[in-house]
């Protein structure tokens, strides 16, 4: 099939193949009434050669007489299908022809009509063929959009829990095994599933995704499974369903926990049988799928408040596959980084050439509760704020209180003769002034206290700073005005802050 373009015309393009003058300028006029436009030919070797035409595109639907002059209906069928296999062909029957036209379906036409015929029935199964050309070019559009992905993707880092989570996904890609990812938002769940698919049997065949949450019930349902022209109001046509687009692939669930329990009875019935049924419809269709779900809820919890039903739970926890935070991944946030600056430095045409020392240590001591995503973010917001050929700390732009770690890794060392805990609360007091440029409200904010409460604390300790004011009065009387205090200065009265490591 000849590379064409994914977005198709509005109007589609139709040819007519007729050697009876006056049917075929009947059948023309009355499809031209309705989709804007049709071609006519009355010969079959003319018709073969128009449909090859490489300078104009491909036909969507291709309406043809069985026996032609310069040849028959089944050359034309071939041409068409040779030319773009999205092409619709509807044969025009006599009643002697039969046979050869279901043969004709068989090789690839889309419907028969049999002489005389009503225009009214044409017209029906043009529509139809016309529908069902859209839905193999959303496919085939699907299929372009995935592999251009995939070949884009590619998951960063080297940390032992990240290594694990990779191995596992490498372990059971071959295998028709459903999985469950799990993880916090933005840790990369849907490059997990991509790797999946792509190292599995099904790497040739579509990979589609669905995000749950992204859609009320009832256009998920229509997501999923499709629908019948008429199913509810505004369904004007038939619609294949995410189910039917993936068949022989892989459909990735993106935040399965958000499902309703409608949606989810459904999707159990298609892992128990196979089978699921179009909105509207009443015909059973099967579907040949791999599901790879994520979801960053703790399913186990829900079922317990009876929001998630266990026995999809089961069938989707086959192998499951947990991807740790970013907080717990520090070895590869600086790779990260640089992963994503040389991503941003390219498609915003601001090329750079690394990290300052302070800016790297200022995103490595980040705790990044948004995980990658933040990252990803906050490395494109340096990119676009900085000037020089490389990122200084000041382009890292971080919330002081989301550097915070709110885990139990640190520890404080201390010398072997011992320390005064008076000392150690004023080191911490002092360093989280230092981090915070000497504002005080986003230290309380880096150390979890009120304002108020740190404020008492510097008085107490008899902490200072050229850039704050001079309090008189009482400390209860002027705790708020001073905890505004602006940046500036290197430390209390000239004096730097020592480290706490």
């Amino acid at each position: 099939m000849s590379a064409v373009p994914a977005a198709r015309r509005r109007a589609p393009r139709i040819l007519v193949v007729e050697d009876n003058a006056a049917l075929r300028r009947g059948v023309a006029r009355a499809l031209a009434a309705v989709w804007g436009a049709a071609d006519e030919e009355a010969d079959a070797g003319e018709a073969v050669a128009r449909i090859g035409d490489r300078h104009a595109e491909p036909y969507d639907l291709v309406v043809t007489d069985l026996r032609l002059p310069g040849g028959d209906g089944l050359d034309v069928l071939r041409a068409a299908r040779e030319r773009d296999t999205r092409t619709a062909v509807l044969m025009m029957t006599a009643h002697g022809t039969v046979e050869t036209a279901v043969k004709a379906i068989q090789l690839g036409a889309f419907d028969f009509v049999q002489k005389p015929f009503e225009l009214e029935e044409l017209e029906l199964r043009v529509e139809k063929a016309l529908d069902h050309a859209r839905l193999l070019d959303e496919v085939t559009t699907l299929r372009d959009e995935r592999s251009e992905r995939l070949g884009e993707e590619r998951i960063i880092g080297d940390s032992p829990p990240l290594r694990a989570a990779v191995d596992m996904a490498r372990r059971v890609a071959p295998t028709r095994s459903t999985i469950l990812v799990t993880g916090e938002t933005g840790t990369g769940k849907e490059l997990v599933a991509g790797l999946v698919h792509s190292l599995s049997p099904r790497a040739a065949a579509p990979y589609v995704k669905v995000n749950c949450a992204a859609l009320p019930e009832t256009l998920l349902e229509s997501e999923l499974f499709g629908h019948e022209r008429g199913a509810f109001t505004g369904a004007d046509r038939t619609r294949i369903g995410r189910f039917e687009q993936a068949d022989g692939g892989t459909l990735f669930l993106d935040e399965v926990g958000d499902m309703s329990s409608a949606t989810q009875a459904k999707v159990l019935r298609v892992l128990q049988d196979g089978e699921f049924n179009r909105l509207g419809g009443t015909r059973a269709l099967r579907s040949d799928v791999r599901i790879v779900a994520a979801t960053n809820r703790d399913l186990e919890e829900a079922i317990g408040r009876g929001e998630f039903r266990e026995d999809l739970y089961f069938r989707l926890n086959v192998i499951r596959i947990h991807l740790p935070p970013l907080r717990e991944r520090a070895a590869d946030v600086a790779a990260l980084a640089h992963h994503f600056l040389a991503e941003f430095g390219r498609d915003l045409g601001r090329r750079r050439t690394g990290f300052s020392p302070a800016a790297l240590e200022r995103i490595r001591s980040h705790s990044w509760p948004g995980n990658i995503r933040e990252l990803r973010n906050a490395i494109e917001r340096a990119v676009l704020l900085s000037d020089g050929e490389r990122i200084e700390v000041d382009n890292v732009a971080l919330p002081e209180r989301r550097r915070r770690s709110r885990g139990g890794g640190w520890r404080p060392e201390l010398p072997e003769e011992g320390l005064a805990l008076e000392e150690i609360e004023r080191r911490v007091v002092l360093e989280a002034l230092r981090r915070a440029r000497w504002v005080q409200k986003d230290a309380a904010a880096f150390l979890g206290v009120s304002r108020r409460k740190l404020n008492y604390m510097i008085r107490r300790m008899e902490i200072t700073h050229p850039s704050w004011r001079r309090n008189r009065g009482s400390l209860e009387g002027d705790a708020d005005e001073s905890a505004d205090g602006a940046t500036g200065g290197d430390g209390p009265d000239g004096v730097e802050a020592p480290g706490i490591r």
